[in-house]
């Protein structure tokens, strides 16, 4: 019987948070199983499970786009107007670099080289984000403990919006619905100004527990904070022949479309009707396996839908992310078969919203009824 990889295993902690357990590995057929499958898959086929030629020229588009827009925007050649959807348009080819290569990148999933997928990742700090920070509160935390209350931290943002029905209740809770994705498109200017300085020095992430903080990742934190407030918020203020609210404009527009679409892509896969949200026992055991965990945790989007399926990063194939997570994600629309198929072998759900703003209002409905009183 195969083991979970380190992304997937419960690490070791001492913390006053309860300890979660898992179900026992070895009575996971599931895991098993769908391993078994998706590997003949690759191997039949003949096929690498990092990223293709497809992958590679997506990359090259999206950093060529990411690049260009910013240099046409500090050119001064560019009317008022044009920078301003540039700086949009630079917004959501950041959000593209998240979603898509550095995403995969941290994961391991990029490639087979270690060392090529750590040069990856770096651009996750040039979009201002930290890939120290993400690999512990995403691969680590959020992958281990998907949807527990009080051990996913991707289920408790600020307080002021109720992602799970343990969390206590507000009255403003009740509006949420409406005023959440307001606070969506604030999400990348709190990850690069607030987020990452306050996870980075936290003990407690989630589930997880850190004694020390690493004097390496200390300076390469500020390190490369301080360059992207030099190229996006420095140079431009410098450069652009333009007074500087309409320059602080601009950029806070670029947060606002990058922000809604990050925020937006994770929320569909886990914050959405018909995922659970398990409390492990008084003995701090979940009864199920990990696998079988996300299954019930986790739900896919749109996966039809090839606009979305580029776009996305694969994160709208959620759940083959979650049990592949060193797989890349050019390849989930079709190890998704599989996927789908030995659920329903193992008589185990594979939860799926058929579009895009179908899983939207989802996600809607339940921010409303987690907001409502009678949900407690």
């Amino acid at each position: 019987m195969r083991t979970l990889t380190a992304e997937q295993e419960v690490p070791k902690q001492k913390t006053p948070f309860q300890k979660v357990t898992f179900g026992s590995l070895t009575q996971d057929s599931f895991l098993k199983d769908v391993q078994d499958r998706v590997d003949q898959y690759f191997q039949s086929n003949n096929i690498s499970k990092n990223a293709n030629t497809q992958m590679v020229i997506k990359t090259v588009l999206i950093l060529s786009g990411y690049v260009g827009t910013y240099l046409l925007i500090i050119s001064n050649l560019i009317s008022p107007w044009g920078m301003f959807i540039l700086a949009l348009i630079h917004g959501f080819l950041t959000a593209m670099i998240g979603l898509n290569i550095g995403h995969d990148s941290i994961h391991g999933s990029y490639t087979s080289n270690p060392r090529l997928n750590k040069i990856l990742g770096l651009t996750f700090n040039m979009i201002g984000a930290n890939d120290y920070v993400w690999s512990i509160s995403h691969n680590i935390v959020h992958h281990t403990y998907t949807n527990i209350p009080h051990h996913d931290g991707d289920i408790h943002q600020l307080p002021i919006l109720r992602m799970e029905p343990t969390q206590k209740l507000w009255w403003v809770h009740r509006f949420q619905y409406i005023y959440a994705y307001m606070f969506y498109c604030l999400a990348s200017i709190s990850w690069v100004f607030v987020k990452d300085y306050v996870k980075f020095f936290q003990h407690q992430l989630g589930g997880y527990y850190r004694k020390t903080f690493p004097r390496k990742e200390i300076v390469r934190l500020f390190v490369y904070k301080a360059i992207y407030y030099t190229l996006f918020l420095a140079v431009p203020l410098i450069v652009i022949d333009l007074a500087w609210y309409w320059i602080v404009l601009g950029i806070v527009a670029a947060h606002f479309v990058q922000g809604l679409t990050m925020a937006i892509v994770f929320m569909l896969a886990h914050i959405i009707e018909g995922t659970s949200f398990p409390e492990p026992g008084p003995d701090g055991k979940i009864d199920m396996a990990w696998a079988d965990l996300q299954m019930y945790t986790t739900s896919n989007f749109a996966i039809n839908n090839p606009v979305v399926n580029y776009l996305c990063g694969g994160l709208n194939f959620q759940i083959e992310h979650h049990l592949f997570p060193k797989v890349c994600h050019i390849h989930y629309s079709k190890i998704s078969r599989i996927v789908r198929q030995t659920a329903k072998d193992h008589k185990l759900p594979y939860l799926e919203q058929k579009t895009f703003f179908g899983a939207i209002a989802s996600h809607t409905r339940l921010l409303k009824k987690f907001g409502a009183p009678s949900v407690n």
